[in-house]
């Protein structure tokens, strides 16, 4: 028996698809060629692995069962190819996944340490949403991701990166319309606040409604932001509050000065952070430096945001005058 793993990858197109045209697209072949391939597989084996049919293809039941083998011969070349590319662990193209509310501010120390850490690493970074980036992960066109938990897909392992606390971002007038209250301030004690959240589909936004206990439905929401950086920009007109984590504050306090942030009281809302790879990829010494990189920078920049706060109400304190 001689069947290759490119036949294995045009009978796996042509499953997919259920047409031969389609999948002879897929993998850039003419649907004869395709037809012929199919054809010497079947021979090969010995069974039909199609149903022809007028408009479409269905798989046999041995197709089926062929299909099954086809699936893991290719994931396990995947994961060949994987062990080739890194030599010893850190040469190679990383294919690294960020979602968007991390990667602005996570990213430039990120590189440069990488850079500093080994040069050899060729490092290709995609911005994307969570199911994007577990999309990724799966099909093999990423090596590793930083999203928020929880990262809801089999076959993924995710290893803790930093805590991200939450802080509630808004005008000097938004934030004083909340009175007294703002020193003992939980995120699910709004009241009628309007909350500006991102557009759906960011994690982020999951994580205030469920953190405000509101739904998409509610009157005071409004999810049309696209980006942490647009979202800052009208809360700080006074169009409303959100949820500002801390690793991107101080960045989006500079480019929005009348933004106002207030912290919530103890325990402080917060986001978990990790570093995702298939649980299938083998051990390597690159994801383990990768996520010590990565808690440096991020725990630095979270630490950064703290301390600012801590020295501003120390500095506040000593200009008061004494009493006497």
């Amino acid at each position: 028996m001689n069947i290759t793993f490119r036949q294995l990858s045009y009978f796996r197109a042509l499953a997919a698809q259920r047409h031969f045209g389609r999948a002879a697209a897929t993998v850039n072949i003419s649907q004869p060629a395709l037809s012929v391939q199919i054809r010497e597989m079947e021979a090969q084996l010995g069974q039909a692995l199609v149903e022809r049919r007028s408009r479409d293809v269905i798989l046999t039941p041995f197709g089926r069962l062929i299909l099954d083998h086809a699936e893991r011969i290719d994931a396990e070349m995947r994961s060949l190819e994987e062990t080739a590319r890194w030599q010893g662990g850190r040469a190679g193209r990383l294919r690294l996944g960020i979602i968007p509310t991390i990667a602005p501010y996570i990213l430039p120390g990120t590189l440069e340490a990488l850079r500093s850490f080994d040069i050899s690493m060729d490092v290709h970074v995609q911005e994307g949403k969570t199911d994007r980036l577990i999309a990724g992960l799966s099909d093999g066109s990423l090596d590793a991701a930083v999203m928020a938990l929880p990262v809801e897909a089999d076959g993924l392992r995710a290893v803790p990166l930093f805590e991200d606390r939450f802080l509630l971002a808004g005008s000097t007038a938004r934030l004083a319309a909340l009175g007294a209250s703002v020193e003992a301030l939980r995120p699910d004690g709004l009241g009628g606040a309007q909350l500006l959240l991102l557009e759906d589909g960011h994690c982020l936004t999951d994580q205030a409604l469920d953190l405000c206990g509101r739904g998409r439905g509610h009157a005071q929401i409004d999810m049309g932001a696209s980006s942490l950086a647009t979202l800052t920009r009208l809360v700080a007109a006074g169009f409303g509050l959100t949820l500002m984590p801390e690793l991107a504050a101080r960045t989006e306090t500079r480019g929005a000065p009348d933004m106002q942030l207030a912290r919530f009281a103890a325990p402080e809302p917060s986001r978990q952070i990790v570093l995702v790879r298939r649980a299938a990829t083998p051990e390597a010494g690159w994801f383990t430096d990768l996520g010590r990189v990565l808690a440096r920078v991020g725990g630095a920049l979270v630490e950064e945001m703290r301390s600012g706060e801590k020295a501003t109400h120390r500095g506040a304190n000593q200009s008061r005058p004494a009493a006497g």
